[in-house]
């Protein structure tokens, strides 16, 4: 059997019980008859990685068996989710012990729940978190996106999810066709990335290599933040997708203006993937001047090139004590403390 290589991401829905302020999903969600069903998943190709998504996915009731479907053709699946389900997400690590999950939370109780919008989300979030870690389930973390109205929160859950033992996963603001937004921005990019430097550093001081691999991430965010050229080449549309709940393959979500590669509920995946308009796609995704950096893309070109990451990881845990600094990035050495 050949090697698998694709990084697929699939959107199963566009409902939402969350009301985040970087997102407006929640305002034009997708009604349960027109999303992908399991007949479409099936015709889904093999992926090395597949990330399940929303909206908020565990909002479907079968999503047991959509897991069961993809599982027979991805050698890993996480599912991302606010963790507002807490009982169905048990059920479905029980049913899938090796599966993934991610919990999106966005700062300690206060901050979470006002950027989320969800009643008591940051109580039913962690709850789902520690009974996942007291039942010994081995892929669990949580992801943060942080902006302005976070950032200081950044290293406290960090620190929690050290205590838990857990992976800790971080993103900023986009916009996009997917998050249905266009004014999402970062006032205090400084004190943004003053917080993303002591995290860098924390994870430059740990002694597992997966995490200073999340350094390097995290210094791309910096560059991102701050409206730099990506630092790795975006190949989305060629060894990653994504697919929505209307069966439409798509590059990724990046984009301000949704770019479909075909649609799979009406093609096979081999024509749709080696269609003319595919071809028309990618030659967009080759252009694009978004150099967004989300961990959809960034992860894909990381393996790909991981030379580039490996280098600094190198100069940075070994070279320069385990030290990551600002002032190394001339865009923000000139930048003046407020």
């Amino acid at each position: 059997m050949s090697r698998r290589t694709l990084y697929g991401t699939v959107i199963v829905t566009y409902r939402c019980n969350a009301h985040c302020n970087m997102c407006d999903c929640f305002r034009d969600p997708t009604r349960p008859e027109e999303e992908i069903t399991l007949d479409d998943i099936k015709k889904l190709p093999e992926m090395a990685f597949t990330n399940i998504t929303g909206g908020e996915p565990f909002i479907r009731k079968d999503i047991p068996e959509i897991v069961r479907e993809l599982y027979k053709k991805s050698d890993r699946i996480v599912v991302s989710t606010n963790g507002y389900f807490t009982d169905r997400i048990i059920a479905l690590c029980e049913e899938f012990p090796k599966i993934g999950i991610r919990i999106s939370i966005e700062g300690m109780q206060q901050t979470n729940d006002a950027i989320r919008g969800i009643p008591d989300g940051f109580n039913r979030g962690y709850g789902t978190l520690k009974k996942l870690v007291e039942m010994g389930h081995p892929d669990v973390g949580f992801g943060m996106t942080v902006q302005d109205m976070n950032c200081e929160d950044l290293l406290p859950l960090y620190d929690i999810s050290n205590q838990l033992g857990m992976e800790f996963a971080t993103a900023t603001l986009h916009n996009s066709f997917y998050f249905r937004k266009t004014d999402n921005k970062i006032d205090n990019k400084y004190k943004v990335a003053q917080n993303f430097e002591k995290l860098i550093n924390e994870l430059l001081k740990s002694k597992s290599p997966k995490k200073w691999f999340r350094a390097y991430f995290n210094h791309g965010l910096i560059n991102y933040i701050y409206g730099n050229k990506r630092l790795l080449p975006c190949n989305m549309s060629q060894n990653a997708f994504f697919i929505d709940p209307f069966c439409d393959v798509i590059p990724c979500n990046g984009m301000e203006k949704k770019a479909v590669m075909g649609n799979l509920h009406e093609q096979s995946w081999e024509e749709l993937w080696n269609s003319e308009q595919a071809e028309k796609v990618r030659e967009c995704t080759r252009k694009c001047d978004r150099n967004c950096w989300m961990i959809g893309s960034a992860s894909p070109a990381m393996h790909k090139y991981i030379w580039v990451p490996g280098w600094w990881v190198i100069k940075h845990k070994f070279f320069k004590g385990g030290r990551y600094s600002l002032s190394e990035n001339r865009f923000i050495s000139r930048e003046k403390k407020e």
